[in-house]
């Protein structure tokens, strides 16, 4: 054995004979031997689990202290998220039990705790509220169930998404489904989490969607959001995304994307993460997906105006641009305020900003056809929709009520700015014909909800008399089991409706 000191600065290493060697290397054995466990073993507690077996190989102390059960403990609980009572279950010592969980998921190891910890706290946040989503998880897949579905559509399910189906297999067909829900009066969308043999029957190699896994499917819209297996048709790899069909070109497979997430681990734990937050409303044991701005607050005296807001992608369009927008409002009056404060609802006026700039002005009597009357502690919620021509606006204004004391005392309540945002879209790589539309108008009315018909704007194809029309009459808070068209995309279309457990049309 031969080895050189090089000095700092740089200098000349200064060679050592054999006999020095020998004599080094036994004073660092001995110094090894005699050094007391304690400093060792929090020396290794601040190594990983590789460092940790590497230092079982150097000596035969340190072997022996790399195998502290205290070390391990603390490595399963990192990685695993095991605790006592599941070490006491198994029967074995922490550093066994590791071994265990590292030969059956060690190739998930960088994504376990993630996504293991994001499951827990869905569940747990949503036994109490929606029991029956809970119940509708199926158990994880194996390695050999998720590796014969590789075989099965010919390409790589990427680790975040296996190791999470590890965890669960998605869901059962039931309806809600697990990620997320949707509801105006005509129109009704809620997502299941496929699981990975459903998803594989509807993964799509046609042009325009090749190299595509289902991550969601909605029986009542058709909408499934996807993940590009493969980098294709300008789609990046293991991004989700909707597919959102170019209704102005003259090619059929030119979809346009609106995109969700970069990979499956964000996808699903930005999801995760709001709905455990409170940012997605539980409403009759179901998600809904609105985000809510806690700057959208506005207090005018007693009575206090907040919003959320919601996207639609299944009635939006890249080409033409159409983009739909659901917003829910909720105005509650203090219950500390006195009962003559006690007023009514007569009138709303919004202030509309497009991205490009545009102003309008909208006005009329109530809303969505109510005149709500508040007392103390009272809460009136609605929702209603809109739809723009350009990606982003944000909409402010007021109510006016009058006393019931009093009809002759008017006052304004401020409706707090919102914004509305669609998220980032991509159009396909390839050239894509188009077919001439005549420009939207830029006209907006407030109008009955029974003249939009929200189950097919989105379907059908762009017209010179198609008008973009802001919604103040829309939704009065029920669930409806839609007829929308939908899309067209994959055999899923072809699931078996009986095995839908429990299908159910919820009223609010």
């Amino acid at each position: 054995m031969h080895f050189s000191l090089r000095p700092a600065g740089g200098a000349a290493p200064l060679n050592t004979t054999e006999e020095e060697e020998r004599t080094m290397a036994a004073s660092a054995e001995f110094g090894m031997d005699q050094l007391p466990s304690d400093p060792l073993l929090h020396i290794l507690s601040l190594l990983d689990y590789r460092d940790l077996v590497h230092c079982s190989y150097v000596s035969r102390r340190l072997n022996e202290l790399s195998k502290h059960n205290p070390l391990w403990k603390s490595l399963c609980s990192k990685h695993w998220l095991l605790s006592d009572t599941e070490r006491l279950q198994s029967g074995v010592s922490w550093f066994c039990l590791f071994k265990q969980y590292y030969r059956d998921l060690g190739r998930y190891i960088q994504y376990y705790p993630v996504l293991k910890r994001a499951w827990e706290q869905l569940k747990s946040f949503l036994q109490q509220r929606c029991p029956r989503m809970i119940a509708s998880l199926k158990e994880g897949a194996t390695e050999v169930e998720l590796n014969d579905i590789e075989a099965q559509i010919g390409c790589r399910l990427p680790d975040d998404y296996r190791c999470s189906y590890r965890i669960h297999n998605g869901q059962k067909l039931v309806i809600p489904g697990l990620m997320g829900s949707m509801s105006l009066s005509n129109h009704y969308r809620s997502e299941v989490l496929l699981d990975v043999e459903t998803a594989a029957g509807g993964f799509q190699q046609r042009k325009g969607m090749r190299r595509c896994l289902p991550l969601t499917f909605c029986f009542h819209t058709g909408l499934s959001q996807y993940m590009a297996l493969q980098p294709a048709e300008g789609r990046r790899m293991y991004e989700s995304f909707y597919p959102c069909p170019d209704q102005t070109a003259q090619d059929p497979s030119a979809i346009d994307m609106f995109i969700t997430g970069s990979c499956f681990l964000e996808w699903f734990t930005t999801y995760v993460n709001n709905v455990v937050t409170g940012e997605y409303p539980i409403i009759r044991d179901q998600i809904f997906r609105y985000v809510h701005d806690k700057g959208c607050v506005a207090t005018t005296g007693d009575i206090t105006v907040s919003v959320s807001t919601s996207f639609l992608p299944e009635l939006s369009s890249v080409h033409p641009p159409h983009f739909f927008f659901t917003y829910r409002i909720r105005i509650e009056m203090s219950s500390s305020a006195s009962p003559e404060a006690a007023c009514q609802l007569d009138s709303r006026y919004w202030k509309i900003t497009t991205s490009d700039g545009n102003v309008e002005e909208v006005q009329g009597p109530g809303v969505v056809g109510e005149f709500p009357v508040m007392t103390p502690g009272k809460v009136h919620e609605y929702a209603s929709c809109t739809t723009f021509s350009t990606p982003s606006e944000y909409m402010e204004g007021h109510y006016t009520f009058h006393r019931l004391a009093n009809k002759e005392e008017v006052f304004h309540v401020a409706i707090p700015r919102f914004h509305m945002v669609c998220p980032p879209f991509r159009e396909p790589a390839v050239q894509t014909v188009r077919v001439s539309i005549h420009p939207w108008a830029s006209l907006r009315k407030s109008v009955d909800h029974s003249s939009l018909p929200v189950c097919v704007c989105a379907q059908q194809k762009a017209s010179t008399n198609h008008t973009p029309r802001l919604d103040d009459h829309d939704n009065d808070g029920e669930f409806c089991d839609g007829e929308g068209d939908g899309d067209d995309f994959g055999d899923l279309r072809g699931i078996n409706m009986a095995a839908l457990e429990g299908a159910w049309c919820p009223h609010i």
